[in-house]
């Protein structure tokens, strides 16, 4: 038993045993001196070939970890997350973890550098250990979640993956150009308080966007909405303006905006009524008859700014 140490009362038993680490240099049999690991990177893993810096993996789950870093008194390392799932014992000796930092290996991973995780996707940089976190938390080639505003869907990619996802998993309008004619019917709208229309595709400028068009309330008040956003970095869909506009009988009703990036959520768009509102009563009266059928045409045009 480790000094001062305890055993746990409970453990948890789903969680896989972990056996002790046996840390050792590398030498050339030709030379005694110590040499220099080849390291390789992975995703979250960190891979080497003596050993070292597979200390920095969670033996759980297998993340790097960070600071702080737990140890129990017989040494076994834990990340924070962990730490808290294992109700603080040690999954390795399941002795109490109490609330000992491993500070030798947190000043250990002060001096490393390591490469973005998402690096097969196009990202070269190199980081500081503890820099690489907070990059690829805004990287730009991190991967983007799917745009359908229909379901959670849970599917995430690079672009050319959602476009093809978005065509052959949930069947959206694809088009090409930069202007459109769409017409949203929906019978008996005075019984709907929600309603989401299919999302439309457009290919244009060498770029994609994704029109939204759906039925929600603003407090009391039925509306209906309209807004487009942008398959790409927000730096890139402010290169782009776009116009929405409805109208009949002699009035009319135009939007002109940015697109949004699809890094921002279809909800956190739509909750910033960044785009075209319709009251539910102008939608009706635009779509003519007795308005108790919406029929509603959205004309549109995409362009690139100078």
């Amino acid at each position: 038993m480790a000094p001062g140490g305890s055993v746990c009362k409970e453990v948890v038993e789903s969680l896989p045993t972990v056996a002790d680490y046996e840390v050792g240099m590398t030498k050339t049999e030709s030379n005694p001196t110590t040499t220099k690991s080849s390291v390789g990177f992975v995703g979250k893993h960190v891979h080497s070939n003596n050993g070292v810096y597979q200390l920095l993996e969670c033996p759980l789950c297998k993340n790097l970890m960070y600071s702080p870093i737990h140890q129990c008194p017989n040494g076994h390392t834990l990340c924070l997350n962990c730490k808290i799932r294992v109700h603080n014992c040690c999954p390795s000796c399941h002795y109490d973890l109490g609330n000992i930092r491993c500070l030798a290996l947190e000043k250990f991973a002060e001096s490393l550098e390591l490469p973005c995780k998402y690096q097969s996707l196009g990202c070269h940089d190199i980081f500081p250990y503890y820099s690489k976190l907070e990059h690829e938390q805004h990287c730009r080639f991190r991967p983007y979640n799917c745009p359908y505003a229909g379901s959670d869907c849970s599917v995430t990619g690079d672009i050319p993956t959602l476009i093809a996802h978005l065509r052959d998993d949930h069947k959206v309008d694809m088009h090409d150009g930069s202007t459109f004619n769409h017409r949203y019917v929906k019978l008996n709208p005075h019984e709907v308080d929600s309603a989401t229309w299919m999302l439309s595709v457009f290919n244009c400028f060498g770029k994609q966007f994704c029109l939204h068009f759906e039925a929600f309330q603003i407090g009391m008040a039925h509306v209906y909405m309209g807004f487009l956003r942008f398959m790409g970095d927000d730096n890139e869909a402010k290169m782009f303006s776009y116009s929405l506009e409805v109208g009949a009988n002699g009035r009319k009703l135009i939007w002109q905006g940015i697109p949004r990036s699809i890094r921002d959520s279809h909800r956190k768009v739509r909750d910033s009524q960044d785009g075209l509102i319709i009251q539910r009563n102008l939608a009706l009266f635009f779509s003519g008859g007795d308005r108790q059928e919406l029929k509603l045409r959205v004309t549109g045009r995409i362009w690139k700014e100078d």
